[in-house]
Formats: structure tokens, C-alpha cells, sequence
């Protein structure tokens, strides 16, 4: 089965076609026949996601040697309270999914716009929908809940939803199987770890309290994200500033925070080649980074009963070796010991990088969340029987 991935932005559309042997299960393994990303969507050169999806069916024309897609899957960032797993889609998802668009305005509204865009211009095809927050859909209520007051939670549906969901979930999958260890009965802490991160906590094969809250905001430092802190930080500068609009502070804290406020740059090789030069603030904003990163491993070893593994995953995670090893060095209370020969190691492969004698294994798991797309796309369809939803 080729299936056809889309991640639609507001203004971008990034592609992938993997051809997949479906499975009740889930779907196997999945080469890669072609990958893009179309830009400047809203421009004078491509009017809109419509228009979009008509150049990319003539470069798949092109690229996939006359061969057609049997179906689509789509990343969706927010699934809010609705959806706990894939679904197939049909008009009164993709109305849902707008509905939703307050928890995440700056990614749903994008996504309807895809998924009526591909049902425009592939009537038959059927469409299946994947949820950045359905993974954690399984945490507790007490692991989930704010203390605020109740009206918020049950007019707004202020909670914490956690990200990333897809590939903590894929990470979950692989760690379990590298370590021999049946998924149900895998207790760990995934660290997914780029511009964006999360960390998660594993209970029994599945989600059970995550870093990232009502929005990605909450949690880690990240790139250009400020992470935790507290919220009287942000009534404060509000009534001392008061040119600042909640569009400003969220552009601020979202933006124009995290290892960007404190190194001047959001980029983690960047920022570790300063730390090796000797400049100050980014041997300070990894030592933030990392320390928070220790806090919440720390914490989470606790939440699952005793975590049997940490596995870093993503961008910084898989690459970043001498940030793994700062994390790691403050772990030393849960008995984590790292082999540098083997932390040094480049490679797509799962692999292990704790020392013999570490208390917790530390595994590099190279996450592959269109890979998980389409895997869940071509299991969905397979159980349907192939057919489109009106």
C-alpha cells in the first residue's frame, strides 16, 4: 500500500510516500519513494492548500513512476479529549478537528485546510488522521488535571494534553523490543529532544504523565521555548509592561525564550561550540537544559515505580553526545552510568549507551514518526476494507 503523509502548515506542506505491508496491528516497515515540502503556501506563486495539493499530485506523477497512493495519513498536533487513537476520516471529523482549533490555533485550522484540500482533489481516497496528543490520552486524571477552578477545565478544557504523543509512542514501541521486554510491561522515560522537546513518562507500555501541558510550552527548556515557570512571571510583566498584549507574551515566551534568551542562539550544536569556547551564557543554558531534564528523568523514575530505562530520541537526543552524557552525569543518584565509546557512536540504529552496571539502561532510539503515520494509516484502511469515508 502507498501511503501518502502530510504534515500541513499554515503556510508549508511537507510530504512523504512510504509503500507499507498493512497488518491488523499495524502496518510494516515502509520504503521511502519520495519526500518534500512545498512552501509559501498564501503566496502570489501558490494561492492555497487547494493549489498546493494539485503541484504535488503532478510531481508525485512524476516521482512515483505512474504509480497512484491508496491513501493518506495525516499529522494533527491537537486531538483535545476526542480522540485517543487514529481515526478515519470523514466530514464530521475534519469539523471536529476545527472545533479544536482553540486549544492549538496555529496548527488545526492548517490541518482541516489539508484534509479538505486532498479530499477536494482525491474525492475516493480514504484519509486517516494521527494525534500529536492521542498517546497521552492514557494518562491519569490526577496526572492530567490542574488545580485551578473547575469552571476552567469544564468550559475551556484547560488541562495538560502533553505532544510529541506519535513518536513517544514509537520510541515506546522500539525500546520494548531492543530490550526483549513485552510492551506491557515496559516501564521507562522517553526524552524527545529538538527544537521542541518532552519527556514522558512509561507505565506499563503507555503514557503516563509527560512534560508539555495545555500547550508545547509547558516543561523543558527548549530552542526558543521557555519551559516551566512560574505564572506569576507572566501577570507581572503584563502590569509592568503594559505595551505587552497576551500576543506579544506568547510570542515572547514561545519565540524568543528558551536557549535563545539565555545563549543567543536556538540551535543546540551552535550553542554546545560556544560552550566549548568558553562563552559563559552557553555553558549556562545547557546546565539549565540539562538540569531540568535530570529533574523531570528524576521525577518520573519515581511516577512509574522505577523506570528500567531512559531512551533519548529526536534530533538532539540522537545526535547531541555530550549533552547526553551532561544529562546523564546528573543522574548519578539513580545509578546511570554511561559508556563514552559507545555514547559517541552515530548511527540510525537503537542502540545502548549505558556502562555495564548502570541501575537504569540508557538507550538512542532514532524516532521515525512518518514512518508510525503511515504505519497506522495502512492498518486503519486495511480494516475498513480499503474504503473511503463520506
Amino acid at each position: 500500500m502507498l501511503v501518502l503523509v502530510v504534515n500541513c502548515g499554515s503556510s508549508s506542506l511537507k510530504y512523504q510516500v512510504r509503500e507499507v505491508v498493512p497488518a491488523p496491528a499495524g502496518g510494516t516497515g515502509g520504503e521511502v519513494l519520495t519526500s518534500g515540502l512545498i512552501e509559501n503556501i498564501g503566496g502570489p506563486a501558490i494561492r492555497d492548500h487547494t493549489q498546493a495539493l494539485e503541484l504535488l499530485a503532478g510531481r508525485l506523477g512524476d516521482e512515483l513512476g505512474g504509480r497512484t497512493i491508496d491513501a493518506a495519513g495525516h499529522r494533527v498536533v491537537h486531538g483535545g479529549e476526542r480522540f485517543s487513537a487514529p481515526v478515519l476520516v470523514d466530514n464530521e471529523i475534519i469539523r471536529a478537528i476545527d472545533r479544536l482549533a482553540p486549544l492549538a490555533p496555529l496548527h488545526n485550522p492548517a490541518h482541516v485546510l489539508g484534509l479538505r484540500a486532498v479530499q477536494k482533489k482525491w474525492p475516493s481516497l480514504p484519509q486517516v488522521c494521527v494525534f500529536d496528543t492521542a498517546f497521552h490520552r492514557t494518562m491519569p486524571e490526577h496526572a492530567w488535571r490542574y488545580a485551578i477552578p473547575e469552571d476552567m477545565y469544564v468550559r475551556y478544557g484547560m488541562r495538560r494534553y502533553g505532544f510529541h504523543g506519535t513518536s513517544h509512542d514509537y520510541v515506546t514501541g522500539r525500546a520494548a523490543q531492543f530490550l526483549g521486554v513485552p510492551r506491557e510491561q515496559f516501564d521507562g522515560v522517553v526524552a524527545h529532544l529538538g527544537n521542541g522537546a518532552s519527556v514522558t513518562a512509561i507505565k506499563g507500555g503507555r503514557s503516563y504523565d509527560t512534560s508539555m501541558g495545555y500547550t508545547p510550552l509547558a516543561g523543558l527548556v527548549m530552542g526558543t521555548r521557555s519551559g516551566d515557570l512560574d505564572p506569576s512571571v507572566v501577570t507581572a510583566i503584563m502590569r509592568r509592561d503594559p505595551s505587552m498584549t497576551p500576543e506579544k507574551l506568547d510570542a515572547m515566551l514561545n519565540k524568543e525564550s528558551g536557549l535563545k534568551a539565555i545563549a543567543g542562539d536556538h540551535d543546540m550544536r551552535t550553542v554546545q561550540e560556544a560552550a566549548d569556547g568558553g562563552d559563559e551564557r552557553a555553558e549556562l543554558a545547557l546546565e539549565m537544559t540539562a538540569y531540568r531534564l535530570a529533574k523531570y528523568v528524576g521525577g518520573y523514575h519515581v511516577a512509574v515505580g522505577g523506570a528500567r530505562a531512559l531512551a533519548f530520541t529526536a534530533g538532539i537526543g540522537e545526535n547531541a553526545a555530550p549533552f547526553r552524557r551532561r544529562v546523564c552525569d546528573r543522574l548519578g543518584a539513580l545509578g546511570v552510568r554511561v559508556d563514552d565509546d559507545a555514547n559517541a557512536v552515530r548511527s540510525q540504529e537503537v542502540r545502548r549507551i549505558s556502562a555495564p552496571g548502570s541501575a537504569l539502561e540508557v538507550l538512542v532510539v532514532p524516532t521515525d514518526e512518518e514512518r508510525a503515520i503511515a504505519e497506522a494509516t495502512a492498518a486503519l484502511v486495511e480494516r475498513h476494507g480499503g474504503r473511503p469515508a463520506r
